[in-house]
Order: C-alpha cells, then sequence, then structure tokens
C-alpha cells in the first residue's frame, strides 16, 4: 500500500500542477508524503496549500474542508465546467456525467484524495474523536483507495433564491460523497431522516424531520458525507428570503455552481 501511495502522489501533483497551475503562495518544491491515514497534526501542507478539516458536530462522517480550493483554481474549475457548454440556456440547471468524466473532473477527484490524505484534522475533533473510531478521518480507507474513486458527477447551476429539497441520495450510489461550492455562498441544511434507520427504513420514511445541522459553505469549500452522513441524514437548501442566514447576518444569493461527485454501485450479476 505504501508504494502504492508514492505512485499515486507522483502522478496527482503532475496532474494537479497541469490542472491548476504551481500555486503562488508555495514557498517550497519540496515533494509532498501521501499516507493511508489522516494528516493529523502534520499541517497538510502540500506545495504551499494547507487543507484543514473539521469534522460538523452532531453529524457522524460529515466533514467540512472550507479553504479545498484558492480563487485562482475556483475561477479555473468554474470556466472548465462553462466551457462544457452545459448551461448556455437559463433552461438547463443541470447535468449528469456517467463512467468516462472530463479531464478536468479526473484531475478534481485526485485532488480530493489528497486533500484528505494529508489535510489536517483539528485538534478539537481529536479530543472528540478516537483513533479507532471509523469516523476519525474525512474517509474510510476503504472508500478513499477504491478505483475509481468517482465515476459520476453532477454539475448544478443555481439561480439567486434557489435551492434544492432534503433528500438522501439515492441508493444506486456508493457511500462517500463528495460536492464542491463555487461562486455564492449558501447555508445547507442536515436533518436527519430516521433517528437509528437503516437506509431501507429511509426510502420507506424519508420524511421524518428532527433537528437541522446547519452548515456553511463558502465558495471554494468541500463537504464529505460518509456512513450515517450520507444514508441516514437529509440535505438541502432552502434559499427562500430570510432564510440564508449565518451569524446573525443574512448571505447574499446569488448564482452558484457545485459539483456533486460520486460512485457508481457495481451492478449485481
Amino acid at each position: 500500500m505504501a508504494a502504492a501511495a508514492g505512485d499515486e502522489s507522483h502522478h496527482l501533483r503532475a496532474a494537479l500542477r497541469e490542472a491548476f497551475g504551481d500555486s503562488s503562495d508555495s514557498e517550497s518544491d519540496a515533494p509532498a508524503r501521501v499516507s493511508t491515514s489522516c494528516g493529523r497534526g502534520r499541517g497538510g501542507v502540500v506545495g504551499g496549500k494547507r487543507w484543514r478539516w473539521d469534522a460538523v458536530a452532531g453529524v457522524r462522517g460529515l466533514w467540512l474542508c472550507t479553504g479545498f480550493l484558492y480563487a485562482d483554481e475556483q475561477a479555473s474549475l468554474l470556466a472548465a465546467i462553462q466551457r462544457e457548454g452545459w448551461f448556455i440556456s437559463d433552461v438547463h440547471n443541470q447535468a449528469m456525467r456517467f463512467g468516462d468524466l472530463p479531464s478536468w473532473a479526473n484531475e478534481l477527484s485526485m485532488l480530493i484524495r489528497e486533500a484528505i490524505c494529508v489535510g489536517d484534522v483539528s485538534a478539537a475533533t481529536d479530543a472528540e474523536l478516537t483513533n479507532e473510531d471509523e469516523y476519525s478521518c474525512p474517509l474510510p480507507s476503504d472508500l478513499l483507495w477504491r478505483e475509481p474513486f468517482f465515476d459520476q458527477l453532477i454539475a448544478n447551476r443555481y439561480k439567486p433564491g434557489e435551492g434544492i429539497c432534503a433528500h438522501v441520495d439515492l441508493m444506486r450510489f456508493d457511500d462517500g460523497i463528495a460536492i464542491i461550492s463555487l461562486e455564492s455562498a449558501c447555508v445547507m441544511q442536515f436533518s436527519q431522516a430516521e433517528p437509528g434507520g437503516t437506509a431501507r427504513d429511509i426510502l420507506k420514511q424519508g420524511d421524518i424531520e428532527s433537528t437541522k445541522v446547519p452548515v456553511h459553505l463558502s465558495p471554494g469549500s468541500l463537504v464529505l458525507m460518509s456512513g450515517d452522513a450520507r444514508y441516514l441524514w437529509k440535505h438541502g437548501i432552502n434559499r427562500k428570503p430570510g432564510a440564508q442566514l449565518w451569524d446573525g447576518r443574512e448571505l447574499e444569493q446569488d448564482y452558484r455552481t457545485s459539483v456533486t461527485m460520486r460512485k457508481l454501485l457495481a451492478s449485481p450479476n
């Protein structure tokens, strides 16, 4: 596994440099080491980039990396999406791709994996979770090193005031889902679909409400959902006037683009 991780790191950095360029904040050309475990206390620095992961309190398996993409990387990713021509007309606000993803999406997948491998897990999180807990890392290793990492994406283009109803992603998709936010900030609400239930229960009783857990998604942020967060919690965005409040102030509602990356479950034989 260590040798495989080393080869992965070499190809990863070459692809990322081609996709996003060298960071202007980089102060060192020293090679980064990719590990199969969390970057607990190691700073998570790769080519001058520092990722910090925070576990969202109250939702097991939900992690937020606020500074996943720099401003120039956000612009590059948005430009790549626009070049696809998916949203030329306001009539179309969603695009899906399966299997053979665009090259920029594959590069984004590698960047997500890199951030998980070397990102810093906050000390506050360390105090709450133990090393034996499968949720003490942004993504379990069996999901982190699966191949392909992701093979399905959804790009959404939200107009000012638009949101999405609370839902649990379809069970045709595997565990481990990533959401990257671009342009406007928003608040994503998580609500327990069925306390103590199973994935099958959710499909039957998916409209049961409980306490909501708000998560602020700033431009360039990355959310990872696995385990409970993926199967037992619904997520949605209420963009009605007055609904987008954070720290006592209302967020400006402008256009927002999101990229959701998932992996299809293998078809039963």
